[in-house]
């Protein structure tokens, strides 16, 4: 049993993680909306049964925003060595945290046993789908005036309520956790995070994704964005050995909203791969 927290100097910047558990490691990477706190039900629970590492990348949660040029696979590998993390490990990212998952992936295969990827799409897909471009302008605008709290509820209109729901329709423990999230990542980013380099090859993750052969379980919240559940469908249809969980009422967080039937549904996933 390993138990460990704090701050891991990682290529110029001090990320924040959470080390808790034994047996295979289970990593949990956060969406670009959130931090590490949004795995909090999970790593309590997957603890019991994984080595579970979260952690809060540059500019996330209490790891602060470092000026300069940077990767966020860069960051991830460097912290899985500092930390000593053994391979095979799977892979769990909500959002911004997927897509690192499935680069990792694509780089590393290897070293990956299964991805859980959630709310997510691969770099370079390209799909037509409609957004809600005038509640975007809006926290666009209300960024660029600094007024964080409009950012914020914005943001969650978007991102928690999604696509058919109003705030009066959620679970309102769950939204204001993501609104607290939420009021961090606008800050860190008010001051700005540093430059993420991405890296690019002749074919993008999109393109690749059948390269990708290890079990992956997709899951999307039935309210969620139409591009990302179009994404999801893509994502199904490309990787070789993937399966779907649509999770009814739930926006771009649905472990935040149905936490039992998230928990269970992956661990059902894991044992069956």
């Amino acid at each position: 049993m390993r138990t460990a927290s704090g701050f891991a100097q990682i290529n110029g910047a001090r990320l924040y993680y959470e080390l808790a558990g034994s047996g295979t490691p289970l990593v949990m990477i956060h969406a670009g909306i959130a931090d590490c706190r949004m795995w909090d039900q999970e790593f309590e629970a997957f603890s019991q049964s994984y080595l579970a590492l979260r952690f809060d990348m540059r500019g996330y949660g209490k790891s602060l925003p470092v000026k300069g040029e940077f990767n966020i696979q860069d960051d991830l590998e460097t912290l899985l060595a500092k930390l000593d993390i053994p391979s095979p490990i799977i892979l769990m990212g909500c959002s911004m945290g997927g897509g690192l998952s499935i680069d990792f992936a694509l780089s590393h295969p290897d070293r990956v046993a299964n991805l859980i990827l959630v709310g997510s799409d691969p770099a370079g897909l390209e799909l037509e789908a409609p957004w809600p471009d005038e509640l975007i302008a809006q926290s666009e605008a209300a960024f660029n005036a600094g007024d964080v709290d409009r950012v914020v509820e914005l943001d969650m209109r978007i991102w928690f309520d999604g696509i058919g729901r109003s705030a009066q329709d959620v679970d309102a423990r769950a939204r204001r956790k993501a609104g607290a999230m939420a009021k961090l990542v606008t800050e860190h980013e008010l001051k700005g995070i540093g430059d993420h380099i991405r890296k690019t090859g002749s074919r993008t993750s999109a393109e690749r994704l059948r390269e990708l052969t290890m079990p992956a379980l997709i899951v999307i919240g039935e309210n969620d964005l139409p591009y990302l559940k179009l994404a999801a469908d893509y994502m199904v249809d490309n990787l070789p050995a993937a399966s779907m969980l649509l999770i009814p009422d739930a926006g771009h967080l649905p472990n935040l909203e149905h936490p039992e039937l998230f928990q269970k549904a992956v661990l059902d996933f894991l044992a069956g791969s």
